[in-house]
């Protein structure tokens, strides 16, 4: 077993469990990590008593003392090096018998992303930060093929008039969840969510933005649509997810959110609900402190991406036409 190299000699760290598996050997080393961002659902927030949401979710990335290993099955290494080569970073080299280790410098270089364990065919290698036991094996017969996935993509639509019936918590949940698979820069994951679940909540939002572009003057016609009792800004769409994330964590917070965005956005749409991307609120919530005090997010977070959800109105019949490729081949 390779040296456990720790960066605080006087702390112990909160994982420190080793499997050895098989007749293999484990390889470990341990590195400061931010702490995973997660989602919060929120129910209900009232209208204007209430100016942010509840501050139980004013939980900032928080660093934490982290042990990283990876274990070696020789009976099962078939040392085909796949592990070696798929590495982002180069942090697996080969022992004196030619064996898969990690490299001291995954104390600082490595990026969680499990690929070493996931492009291994024999399942020799395991890795502490994804355990193979617990990561999901890729089932071929769950793949659609290639017509599939571009009617698929093709039949995605905006969708800007909602029924009034509510999605289940439950689907909420699972649309979300798919998000946190969505690629980020250096697979730092640091998009954090904000699901509004109550439709009369989404109004309370709705109504801050009309709001924000009476004072500025923006948008006239939305304006006067409010004012007769009609939302163009987030549509009388039942739910709304926001997308935000500390503007000095990530390199890039904003291609990061609308990756998971997009995820998200094509998830809602395997579960039979509407979305459309909603940039008004997005812009609001940059610049009208009311807007900004009632979202009450973490210090430094930016909202970057936002969506409307909800089951649509009425159903598309056909793919609309768009524009010809645009691309110089070289």
């Amino acid at each position: 077993m390779a040296d456990i190299l720790p960066l605080f000699t006087n702390t112990k760290p909160p994982w420190t469990s080793i499997v050895e598996k098989g007749t293999g050997f484990v390889f470990q080393s341990a590195f400061c990590v931010d702490s995973f961002s997660g989602a919060t659902l929120f129910t209900e927030f009232p209208y204007c008593n209430i100016k942010r949401l509840p501050t139980t979710y004013n939980v900032p990335h928080v660093e934490c003392f982290m042990t990283i290993s990876i274990s070696v099955d020789r009976e099962l290494c078939i040392q085909c090096y796949a592990c070696i080569s798929e590495c982002p970073f180069d942090l697996i080299n080969k022992d004196k018998e030619t064996f898969p280790q990690l490299r001291k410098a995954a104390v600082k270089r490595c990026i969680r992303c499990g690929h070493c364990m996931a492009v291994c065919s024999t399942d020799a290698l395991d890795i502490s930060i994804s355990p193979l036991v617990e990561s999901a094996s890729v089932d071929k017969a769950l793949l659609p093929d290639v017509e599939s996935v571009r009617h698929f993509l093709e039949t995605r639509r905006s969708i800007r008039t909602y029924k009034k019936k509510r999605a289940d918590h439950a689907t909420l949940e699972r649309i979300l969840d798919v998000s946190r698979y969505a690629p980020s820069a250096h697979n730092k994951q640091p998009v954090h969510w904000i699901m509004v679940e109550d439709p009369d909540e989404v109004q309370c939002l709705s109504g801050l933005v009309v709001e924000f572009m009476a004072e500025l003057k923006l948008f006239p016609g939305l304006i006067r649509a409010w004012a007769n009792g009609v939302d163009k800004v987030l549509r009388g769409a039942p739910h709304l997810v926001i997308a935000h994330a500390d503007v000095n964590y990530s390199e890039h917070p904003l291609e990061d959110c609308a990756l998971a965005t997009a995820y998200l956005d094509l998830a809602a749409h395997s579960h039979g609900l509407g979305s459309c991307w909603a940039g008004f609120l997005v812009q609001a919530a940059a610049k009208h402190q009311p807007l900004i005090d009632t979202l009450n997010l973490p210090e430094n977070h930016q909202v970057f991406t936002a969506l409307m959800l909800g089951y649509p109105k009425f159903r598309y019949h056909h793919v609309p036409q768009r524009d010809e490729l645009k691309v110089t081949w070289r």
